[in-house]
C-alpha cells in the first residue's frame, strides 16, 4: 500500500481529489480525440462535406474552429470573473460540458450533404469543450501544492491520453470492422462514435463534481441578484485587467503560451485533414492518432519529472524544438509511415508543452482570483488560436497547397520560444508570494 502511494505521489495523483480532477482530463479528451482530431475531421471530409469541392472540408473545418475560439474567447473572461466572486466554478464547468455533451451527440443526425448542421455542431462542441476547461484549469491552483503542481498537471493530460485513446481505439473497431458490431457501414460507426463520446465525457465527469470541492469565495455572492454579481464580476475583471503590469512575467508567459499553443493546436486539429487530402487513407490516420494517444501518456510523465529536474520553462524548450521539426518533416511527408513517424514525435511533446505551460502560469497568478486569470488565460489562448487555422487557410488559398501552407506553423513555434525566453519565473512567483491576501470586493 505504501508503494502504490508513494508511486502515486511520484506520478502527480496522491490524492483522491487530485485524481477526481484528473478524471475530467480522461472525460473530456475523448471529445478531443474522436471529434477533433480523428473521427469527425474524416467523416467530415468523405461523408457530410463530400460533395464540396476538393479542399474546402478542410478550409471550413478551419472557419469553423476560429469562430468557435472567438465565442469562447469572449466568453471566458467575464465567466471567469463571476466565477470568483460566487462559488460556482463547478456548476459553470458543468454548464459548458453539458453543452459540449449535447452537441456531440447530436453529430450522430448528419448525413451526406450536411455539411452546414455537421459544422455548427462541430462548432457549439467546441465552445462548450473550451470554455469548460477555463473552470477545469481554474480549479489546479487549489487542489495541488505549490511543489506537486507541475506533476499534477501533467498527470492530467497523461490520464487524458490515455481515457480519449481507450475510447478512439473502441470507435476505431467499430469503423474498421462495422458487421462485428451488428452495424451497417463505416459512416454509421461514425455516427455511434459521436454518441458514445457525450456518454464518455459526461460519465467520467462525476468524479470531479463528487469529490473536487467547491474552492471558498469570500464574501459570498449566493445572496446577491444576477445582476449586482455580474456588475461585481465585471468590475473586478477590469480591475484584473490594471493589475497585469504587477505580474509582468505572467503575463509574458501567457503571450509566450498564446503563441506557441496555437501552433499546437494548428496541428492538433487539422492533421487529418491534412492527411486525408494529401491521399492517406482513413485507417491510417486514425492508427496514428492511436499511436500519438497512447505513445503520449509515458512521455506526458516523463516531462512532470523532466520538470521538477530542470525546470518548466527549459523542459517546454525542449519541447518546442521538437515542435519546429515536426512541422518541416511534415511538408517532405508523403507515406503512411511518414505520417506514423511524425505522430510519435507529435506524442513525445504534446502533452507535456501543455500541461507545463498551465501549471507554470497557475504558480504565477494569485489563487483567489484564479479563474479570473483563466479566464484570461482561456481568452488570450483562443483570440491567439485563431491565427493559426486562419493563418493555415489563408497560406493554402494563396499556394494552393494544404503541404505549402504547413510550413507556416513553424512561425509559431519560434516566436513562442523567443518571448519564453524573457520569463523570468522566479520573479512571477516571487510577485505572487509578495502579493497580500485580499477579500473580494461586495457588489455596490
Amino acid at each position: 500500500m505504501d508503494r502504490q502511494a508513494h508511486l502515486l505521489a511520484r506520478l502527480g495523483l496522491a490524492r483522491a481529489d487530485i485524481r477526481a480532477w484528473a478524471m475530467y482530463d480522461w472525460a473530456n479528451s475523448a471529445f478531443a480525440t474522436t471529434i477533433i482530431t480523428a473521427i469527425f475531421p474524416v467523416y467530415f471530409t468523405s461523408v457530410a462535406a463530400a460533395d464540396l469541392p476538393p479542399g474546402e472540408a478542410t478550409r471550413l473545418i478551419a472557419r469553423t474552429t476560429a469562430i468557435a475560439l472567438t465565442i469562447s474567447a469572449l466568453l471566458a473572461p467575464l465567466l471567469g470573473a463571476l466565477a470568483d466572486y460566487a462559488p460556482i466554478k463547478k456548476r459553470l464547468l458543468g454548464v459548458f460540458a453539458g453543452i459540449g455533451c449535447l452537441a456531440a451527440g447530436s453529430l450522430a443526425l448528419t448525413y451526406r450533404g450536411d455539411w452546414l448542421l455537421a459544422a455548427v455542431l462541430f462548432g457549439v462542441g467546441n465552445v462548450g469543450f473550451t470554455a469548460s476547461l477555463t473552470f477545469y484549469d481554474s480549479l489546479l491552483p487549489h487542489i495541488a501544492r505549490p511543489e506537486e503542481i507541475d506533476r499534477t498537471s501533467t498527470a492530467g493530460y497523461a490520464l487524458g491520453y490515455l481515457g480519449g485513446g481507450l475510447l478512439l481505439a473502441l470507435n476505431v473497431a467499430w469503423i474498421l470492422a462495422p458487421g462485428a458490431f451488428g452495424l451497417h457501414d463505416a459512416a454509421q460507426a461514425s455516427r455511434l462514435s459521436f454518441v458514445s463520446v457525450a456518454v464518455w465525457w459526461a460519465l467520467f465527469s462525476i468524479p470531479l463534481f463528487r469529490r473536487v470541492a467547491e474552492p471558498h469565495v469570500p464574501r459570498s455572492a449566493a445572496a446577491r441578484s444576477p445582476v449586482a454579481l455580474v456588475r461585481t464580476a465585471f468590475s473586478g475583471l477590469l480591475q484584473t485587467l490594471r493589475e497585469l503590469r504587477r505580474f509582468k512575467q505572467a503575463l509574458m508567459l501567457l503571450i509566450a503560451f498564446v503563441i506557441y499553443s496555437d501552433g499546437i493546436g494548428t496541428i492538433i486539429r487539422l492533421a487529418t485533414s491534412y492527411g486525408t487530402e494529401l491521399g492517406l487513407d482513413q485507417g491510417a490516420l486514425i492508427t496514428a492518432i492511436l499511436l500519438v494517444q497512447f505513445a503520449g501518456i509515458p512521455f506526458a510523465f516523463l516531462f512532470g519529472f523532466l520538470a521538477n529536474r530542470i525546470g518548466a520553462k527549459a523542459s517546454i524548450f525542449i519541447a518546442l524544438a521538437v515542435y519546429t521539426l515536426i512541422t518541416v518533416m511534415g511538408y517532405y511527408m508523403e507515406t503512411e509511415w511518414d505520417f506514423y513517424v511524425l505522430a510519435l514525435m507529435v506524442a513525445t511533446v504534446q502533452g507535456g508543452s501543455q500541461a507545463l505551460g498551465r501549471s507554470l502560469f497557475a504558480s504565477m497568478i494569485p489563487r483567489n482570483r484564479s479563474s479570473e486569470f483563466f479566464g484570461l488565460f482561456s481568452t488570450f489562448e483562443k483570440f491567439g488560436a485563431i491565427a493559426g487555422p486562419a493563418f493555415f487557410e489563408a497560406a493554402s488559398r494563396s499556394t494552393g497547397s494544404s503541404r505549402s501552407a504547413i510550413l507556416s506553423v513553424m512561425v509559431f513555434f519560434i516566436a513562442g520560444a523567443a518571448v519564453l525566453a524573457l520569463v523570468d519565473v522566479e520573479a512571477g512567483r516571487a510577485a505572487v508570494e509578495s502579493e497580500p491576501p485580499t477579500d473580494l470586493a461586495p457588489a455596490r
